[in-house]
């Protein structure tokens, strides 16, 4: 069983499909429809109601039948109905009491010229389609060069051939009327089929073509949205939005179907706000209306001779109005103060720590750590020094790992705290440090010193 949606028709089961035809990919069926009605039963002297409702081309058209096999059909089921001088392949997408609603909103009557279904589509149904629907790029493809060789004025939107493959159905949208009696010939020879034009308008194409709104949702008109209505500035003007075409434009360049949603909302909402409140007469000169805000229940003023806004509870307009009337002018306009209010915190159940870190108890880690390394480094010196010290006094020689001292003919720059103070040294250390002076003095001698040169005395100031 081939995909019910995809529209592959290939021999075997692809993957995503169910058993009864439908799909589980999501890509498949526009808007699922879900019926409510399904587990209801119904009374014995009821029989379930006959017709069902079939899509076509992935959900862009959709048409009713008459069961007239008495078999009962699932949603996502493959079913093979009346065509145009053949039969086509369709889906299955709603069955029982709800087909009556549909059909009374599309205003369909029930009628015996309403078509029948004939069979549960077969693999060959399914594998003469899926063939079938391989041609429509093509044939759009051909299908404007030819157009375009004629020279009429039109754009050919989408290509829909039948599942027995005799009839072609070509959607085009145009500004002007179109006289196309030459191009349905053609494209019959061309294409070896029986031609139907049908105009169509922006929204129907942008609805065929699909893609994602400024919402980052799917379009409306190629998801669930069947019929159109038409959409005026009006509507951005009651909802208090900002007349900017390219905002308020959609993907098929028109008004988007979106600003009609809360239309009736808003004007439920304004019935409360007074009429003919566009300007009020104060003292100080004329306040003209800038908007009305709904959700606060204010309306917004303004003078002329300043950008300030002043905001007016409903009441306080209303009795202007009055006043004005009466011919009295008021003094003040007693405007509402606006406190921006902070939104309530919202305890989540956890302690938020992120920004409570702060550098300086890094820094005071980092510094102790490296307090702790010098006292390290000091004791491990001053370890060493004591061994050298003892070394010293049992043999009587120096010490490899005792550091060198100064050389004679330098001074040292920092000398040690114990000998400025002039503190007595034992015995052996003067007679080690002794023969130790002694043999250096003896390996520097052999090399050549340089001389002390006079450093240059500055000249007096009295001397001239």
């Amino acid at each position: 069983m081939a995909c019910a949606g995809c529209g592959t028709g290939a021999s075997g089961k692809p993957k995503g499909c169910k058993s009864n035809g439908g799909c589980d990919t999501g890509g498949c069926n526009r808007l699922n429809v879900f019926d409510w009605l399904a587990n209801i039963p119904l009374g014995d002297s009821l029989a379930p109601f006959d017709i069902i409702e079939v899509s076509f081309n992935n959900g862009s058209r959709k048409d009713f039948f008459r069961n007239v096999t008495k078999q009962m059909f699932d949603k996502g089921e493959m079913v093979t109905v009346e065509g145009v001088s053949g039969f086509d392949v369709g889906m299955v997408n709603l069955t029982g009491e709800l087909v009556k609603l549909q059909m009374k909103k599309r205003r369909v009557e029930d009628t015996p010229e309403v078509k029948k279904i004939l069979r549960r589509a077969s693999n060959d149904d399914l594998n003469r389609m899926s063939d079938n629907k391989a041609r429509e790029k093509e044939a759009l493809i051909k299908a404007r060069a030819l157009a375009r060789n004629l020279g009429l004025e039109m754009k050919l939107t989408e290509v829909e051939i039948q599942a027995d493959g005799r009839k072609a159905t070509f959607f085009y949208t145009a500004d002007d009327r179109v006289d196309f009696r030459e191009l349905i010939k053609v494209y019959a020879s061309e294409f070896k089929v029986k031609v139907e034009m049908r105009q169509i308008g922006a929204r129907q194409e942008a609805g065929k073509v699909g893609g994602i709104g400024s919402c980052g949702r799917e379009l409306c008109c190629s998801t669930w949205l069947s019929d159109f209505k038409s959409v005026n500035t009006t509507a951005a003007r009651y909802q208090n939005l900002s007349i900017n075409q390219a905002k308020l434009s959609g993907q098929c360049g028109r008004l988007k179907c979106c600003l009609n949603y809360e239309l009736d909302t808003y004007l439920d909402a304004l019935k409360d706000f007074p009429d003919d409140a566009e300007t009020i007469e104060t003292a100080s000169g004329t306040a003209s209306l800038q908007k009305r805000d709904i959700f606060k229940n204010l309306m917004w003023y303004s003078f002329d001779n300043s950008n300030k806004q002043y905001p007016l509870t409903i009441d306080r307009v209303k009795e202007i109005q009055k006043q004005n009337r009466q011919g009295i002018k008021p003094d003040e306009l007693k405007a509402v103060e606006i406190v921006a209010s902070k939104p309530k915190e919202i305890d989540l159940g956890f302690v938020d720590v992120v920004g409570q870190i702060s550098l300086r108890s890094l820094e005071k880690t980092s510094h102790k750590r490296k307090q702790k390394n010098k006292e390290k480094e000091k004791g491990k010196q001053g370890v060493k020094q004591s061994n050298a010290q003892q070394h010293k006094q049992q043999h009587g020689t120096p010490n490899k790992n005792q550091p060198k001292g100064p050389k004679p003919s330098q001074q040292p720059k920092h000398a040690r705290p114990d000998q400025k103070q002039g503190k007595p040294q034992d015995q052996g250390n003067k007679q080690a440090a002794a023969k130790e002076h002694h043999v250096k003095s003896n390996k520097s001698s052999n090399r050549p010193q340089p001389r002390n040169k006079p450093r240059p005395q500055k000249p007096q100031q009295d001397q001239k």
